[in-house]
């Protein structure tokens, strides 16, 4: 008995890593005859598992995905990279993390005491400031939006925009669009969606969060190509507030009278080269001159621009806005 359940085990588990297999293939790598193949392949379908046969010169089977759920099997590196997975699931803000803590909870339950002991270690804890915990987006949501992206289907939805200008205003608070969805992205902790706007022309960035569905989804398109030909890049580029490559729109230099480790840990993507014991060069971008000079100030060291003269020019006029701001007499220019 023990020896039928390995086979059928082994039998599954070659069945799941490849589309087809023909019977001499299976009964080859398993060294059994054909019949004993046809035997554990009825064994499975019994347990639910849904195997087809197809013709050909030699005959063959194929794991189709059923109706129901059977018995899944994973090897034990899959089973723990499932269990790590659950556990980062119910800090990911997409709003399954109840459901993802009980599919963990029935996935240790089921697991052998050895792999236990692997994953009882793993403990994923997200730790975000209240001011910058994202909001939640729900699982239904999600599902309903990677329906229309996979069906390439146009949504109808209501959008509440964080800022409106005077000319969006009406009286229910929100933007009536028709986008054409083409992915879901993340983007520190917070879901959303990248589409065509059909009416704006333009492709847009929407919070998941803040969309609200119509019913029913709008006819089928053909899908545009993401400007670049790649999402990440696309999407980081707008996020840094740029069309272009995903780069910084506004990129200075300074030398900085501080260690480069000790710059290092903050530079996030910028550039640091050591110019000597006490000073290194930093290369840094920002999504305008103002906020590339502030990051620089939050260094708390001196520095001096070595270019471009924009940088130069917004050092200036946040001294000035910060005189002003201390009750100081204003700065001349």
């Amino acid at each position: 008995m023990v020896k039928t359940s390995a086979r059928l085990l082994a039998l599954l588990s070659m069945l799941q890593t490849r589309r087809d297999w023909s019977g001499e293939e299976l009964a080859a790598r398993l060294d059994i005859s054909a019949r004993t193949i046809r035997r554990d392949v009825d064994r499975l379908r019994e347990l639910g598992y849904p195997i087809t046969a197809f013709k050909g010169r030699d005959g063959g089977y194929r794991l189709d995905a059923g109706s129901q759920m059977p018995p899944l099997l994973f090897d034990d590196d899959q089973a723990v990279a499932l269990a790590v997975a659950l556990q980062a699931a119910t800090t990911s803000g997409a709003g399954i993390g109840e459901a993802a803590a009980r599919a963990l909870t029935t996935v240790r339950q089921v697991m052998p005491a050895r792999l236990r002991q692997r994953i009882n270690p793993v403990r994923v804890t997200a730790v975000t400031p209240p001011h910058d915990r994202p909001p939640r987006a729900e699982g239904g949501l999600l599902l309903a939006i990677s329906a229309a992206v996979h069906a390439r289907q146009e949504l109808r939805l209501d959008y509440a925009p964080a800022f409106r200008s005077a000319s969006d205003r009406d009286d229910t608070g929100v933007d009536r669009r028709r986008v054409h969805p083409h992915h879901l992205v993340t983007w520190k902790g917070r879901w959303y969606l990248l589409a065509w706007d059909a009416e704006r022309e333009d492709w847009q960035t929407l919070r998941v969060d803040r969309i609200s569905p119509r019913n029913p989804n709008g006819p089928r398109f053909t899908p545009r190509e993401v400007p670049g030909g790649d999402v990440a890049s696309f999407i980081t580029s707008r996020f840094r507030g740029s069309d272009g490559p995903a780069q910084w729109p506004c990129r200075g230099e300074v030398i900085l009278d501080l260690p480069a480790a000790s710059v290092v840990p903050f530079a996030h993507d910028g550039l640091v080269e050591e110019v000597d014991a006490g000073r290194c060069r930093l290369t840094l971008g920002s999504w305008s001159w103002v906020g590339l000079a502030s990051a620089i100030g939050r260094l708390d060291a001196d520095f001096e621009v070595v270019g471009p003269p924009e940088l130069k020019d917004a050092f200036g006029r946040l001294a000035r806005r910060f005189a002003g701001g201390g009750g100081q007499d204003r700065l001349p220019g």
